[in-house]
């Protein structure tokens, strides 16, 4: 512990041992000033360079002390001298008691049973204020599950066993679900790539493709790669749907689950030199 003196700000270590012969009242050994060391007792310095330490303001009431460690066991004597001749051990004096007996006490008061087409009145009035909420709740929950459902509508519709209710259920009233795109599962199975029979200097690819989904999907982003003999790529087209497709209703219905289309996609011929391609799927 520390304090510091008044007068010449000077600070001192201490103990507890100190305090408790001084009680508290020091005297400097620079200045030789007799002073209060408790005004100023802290634990911890602060950080340096400082000048004064905090005064300990006086509380208004002596603090309580909580934090029992140690407490000495007292030993309370076994018998009482009842007088100079006799001594009765100290115990508990039953001679005081009163006991009732079972039958003179006071018989519980039963509350009186209600009739039965009270009771009944009751539950029906219970009911009938009840049955408002359980309304509010169910539609609230219906509200909650159609929400829930068309946020992971892509999912639901993936899924074999969800997507095949969800499309009995359309094709009973009429509806048509969403095209879910799932380009992973499109399946090339022939391609071509030949002059254009009618623009000079142009290619004419052509592409088998084949929905390999249980569901409709939307016609895929098609990128198209020309490369040499070595590898290296010459040109490159990247085509959306609507570039190679005139016919609105047919992008609006989609690839049908397990149909095939022929794509023919119109390129610049960037010469002799492209002699590969390759074709990927968005």
């Amino acid at each position: 512990m520390y304090t510091q003196c008044p007068e010449c700000l000077s600070v001192f270590s201490l103990d507890a041992h100190t305090l408790a012969q001084a009680h508290g009242h020091v005297i400097c050994g620079h200045c030789s000033a007799s002073f209060d060391s408790i005004a100023t007792l802290t634990d911890q310095l602060p950080p340096e360079p400082f000048r004064e330490l905090p005064v300990n303001e006086p509380a208004l009431e002596p603090p309580g002390i909580d934090l029992v460690v140690y407490r000495p066991k007292i030993d309370t004597p076994a018998v009482v001298q009842a007088d100079s001749a006799t001594a009765k051990p100290v115990g508990e004096d039953f001679s005081q008691l009163v006991f009732t007996p079972r039958f003179a006490r006071k018989q519980k008061t039963r509350r009186p049973k209600r009739p039965h087409h009270a009771r009944q009145r009751e539950r029906r009035a219970s009911g009938e204020r009840r049955w408002p909420w359980v309304l509010v709740c169910l539609v609230l929950a219906l509200g909650l599950g159609v929400q829930l459902a068309w946020a992971e509508r892509d999912t639901l519709i993936r899924d074999p066993v969800t997507g095949g209710w969800l499309r009995s259920i359309c094709a009973s009233i009429g509806c048509e679900l969403p095209l879910i795109a799932a380009p992973q599962q499109l399946r090339l199975l022939d391609s071509n790539v030949q002059a254009h029979p009618s623009v000079a200097g142009a290619l004419m690819i052509s592409a088998s493709v084949r929905n390999g989904a249980a569901f409709a999907q939307p016609y895929p982003v098609v990128t198209i790669t020309l490369s040499n003999a070595q590898g290296q790529r010459m040109a490159m087209r990247r085509l959306r749907p609507h570039e190679y497709l005139d016919d609105n209703a047919i992008l609006q219905r989609g690839l049908a689950p397990g149909a095939s289309a022929v794509l023919l996609f119109e390129v610049e011929d960037p010469g002799d030199k492209a002699v590969a391609f390759e074709f990927r799927f968005e």
